[in-house]
């Protein structure tokens, strides 16, 4: 324990508090661990430290951090060492541990068991590749992790894992799904070496929801910071993450790419997606040759039907790196968004053959199977998108639709209400799961869903729609009339251009209401706007010879409500108007 515990006391000096008082002294850990994390074969960790370290002032030649001491057993397994870090560079992962075997040292122990490691993950790789296609259910597994957890565990009992020791026993658990012990070394990993990234983001992984994260103990420690704001992004809280970024920025890190980036993917996640957009055009002219969080980029041009864009987008990625996951990704939702889902889907499993693990090719993938009606493939592809990452709500959603088509609305229900859990305030799950209780014939449950959708604000619009016809099924003429009403309005009011088939619809319901309530003016009103358009033109004319006949007959105007019309405040299932709905004034909708 001597070795291990004194190294863990110097590293958690090192990380210091939360405060970012002393940038300098921040920049000389990150340079300390991104030298240390590359030379253990961590190029990702190694990477993100270097990136954050570039944001922040250079140093003078007197501050640069010290080479790390080397111990008796470092001097002794150097030669291994070196030589079995060039094997392992090239990817000669079982060369790289034969060499290795027998060391005793921390850094070479680390690179034989990370080896290893390595080793059956590639060999796993490649028999998913070779033998089963992308689609198939991933059964193979990686043969070295069960003897990997043998040897690393008594290391653990008896103390002698560094911080990045632990690191790999967590990955190793994770991997061999024992989730609740991964967890906890990886909360240790964090204690003793603050500075490792790789440790904060395998434990963003693992923690599902808020309760969870307030149970863990962290190391109180300026890199905290940035894996509450990672986490919070993950766990869809993105005011408090963009809350967190801003801070961040605020202390001194507004050069760097890493945090612009996560912004572009919280303002994506609330789609917000001008302000995304924006950000991500920024980042692009700051890393002209970035290809990380490009696939989101370009969902958010698919989203928005920018094809000439998306198009330079793919051609740029093309040009920097074709075999890059997210390249793949980008060409696929290119040919997607020209309708060409055969192609698209292809790219996408090409995206899976060179990482099995990638989320976002997984869902993808399920909606281009969607587009061909290939229900299976789709529900296979959800399926792995999920055992991947169990937050991923467009999986879940996917799910829900591909049941919907199955016809198979208590599925359907399970998955939509999934969805609504990880995006509580996203209309549209609510919409979904509306139409699933109307399925189910759950009315009451309904109407909250559609209400709900309307209150946390309607992306697609069509709550109140759909709320106004469960209300014309129950005969509640003057809920239905209402919820048309601030349909209306609300379509005239955001200056769309109004081809919403309901419009229509409402018009219809809404001359048909004033002509039962005898309120001529708002009647005829109405009939007026259902001859501007052609599935209603003919009932409007219709009804506008009955007022005219009526009002001929000396029939008068029924004048018994003269205030204006009202939505009540509190948007809850049982509203229940007592008076009969006033008329529509429709000098203010007039297109």
């Amino acid at each position: 324990i001597g070795r291990a515990g004194a190294m863990a006391a110097a590293v958690m000096v090192a990380a210091g508090g939360g405060d970012f008082s002393d940038l300098r002294e921040i920049k000389k850990q990150l340079l300390s661990v991104a030298e240390r994390s590359r030379e253990r074969g961590l190029q990702h960790s190694g990477k993100w430290a270097a990136e954050l370290a570039f944001a922040l002032e250079p140093l003078p030649l007197s501050e640069l951090p010290p080479p790390p001491v080397l111990t008796e057993e470092d001097a002794r397994d150097l030669d291994a060492y070196t030589l079995a870090k060039s094997y392992f560079d090239l990817k000669e992962y079982d060369r790289a541990a034969y060499f290795l075997r027998g060391c005793k040292s921390q850094k070479a122990y680390f690179l034989y068991m990370y080896s290893r490691y390595l080793s059956g993950e590639k060999k796993k790789d490649d028999e998913t590749v070779d033998s089963l296609g992308p689609l198939e259910k991933g059964q193979v597994k990686n043969e070295a992790l069960r003897e990997l957890r043998v040897e690393l565990s008594k290391k653990h009992k008896a103390q002698e894992l560094d911080g990045f020791g632990l690191y790999l026993y967590g990955v190793v658990l994770r991997k061999l799904d024992l989730v609740k012990e991964a967890i906890d070394v990886f909360v240790e990993a964090a204690h003793v070496l603050p500075l490792h990234w790789g440790a904060w983001l395998e434990l963003c992984n693992l923690i599902t929801d808020k309760e969870m994260l307030k149970f863990l103990s962290l190391p109180d420690t300026w890199m905290k910071e940035f894996f509450l704001a990672h986490i919070y992004t993950e766990l869809q809280l993105i005011e408090e993450a963009l809350q967190k970024y801003q801070s961040l920025i605020d202390a001194g890190f507004s050069k760097s790419t890493y945090i612009i980036s996560q912004i572009a993917v919280a303002y994506h996640n609330i789609r917000d997606i001008d302000k995304a957009l924006s950000i991500f055009n920024e980042l692009r002219k700051q890393d002209p040759y970035r290809i990380e969080n490009m696939d989101t980029f370009s969902n958010l041009l698919y989203v928005r039907s920018m094809k000439p864009e998306l198009s330079y987008l793919a051609h740029n990625l093309c040009e920097i790196d074709k075999y890059r996951v997210e390249t793949c990704c980008v060409i696929g939702n290119y040919y997607s968004l020209r309708s060409q889902h055969e192609k698209a889907a292809l790219y996408f499993q090409r995206a899976l053959k060179l990482n099995p693990r990638y989320l976002g090719a997984w869902t993808l993938m399920g909606h281009e199977y969607m587009e061909m009606k290939n229900t299976s493939a789709a529900i296979q592809a959800y399926r792995h998108a999920i055992e991947v990452n169990k937050r991923d709500y467009r999986a879940w959603y996917g799910l829900g639709q591909t049941y919907e088509i199955l016809k198979m609305p208590f599925y359907c229900l399970y998955y939509y209400r999934r969805a609504h859990q990880l995006r509580p305030n996203d209309s549209r799950m609510l919409v979904a799961l509306g139409e699933c209780y109307e399925k189910l014939n759950q009315l009451v449950e309904a109407k909250k869903c559609y209400w709900r959708a309307y209150a946390v604000g309607d992306v697609e619009k069509m709550a109140l729609v759909k709320l106004a016809k469960l209300h014309e099924q129950l005969n509640e003429s003057e809920q239905a009339a209402q919820c048309y009403i601030k349909y209306i309005q609300d379509i005239y009011s955001c200056g769309e251009v109004v081809e919403h088939l309901e419009v229509s619809t409402a018009f219809r319901y809404l001359a048909q209401y004033y002509f039962k309530c005898k309120l001529w003016d708002e009647a005829s009103a109405c009939a007026q706007k259902c001859c501007a358009f052609n599935d209603t033109r003919e009932e409007g004319k219709a009804l506008l010879r009955q007022i005219l006949q009526l009002r001929n007959q000396g029939e008068t105007s029924s004048t018994d409500v003269a205030a204006p019309f009202f939505l009540p405040t509190s948007l809850s299932a049982n509203n229940t108007p007592t008076r009969r709905v006033s008329p529509l004034n429709l000098s203010s909708v007039t297109p």
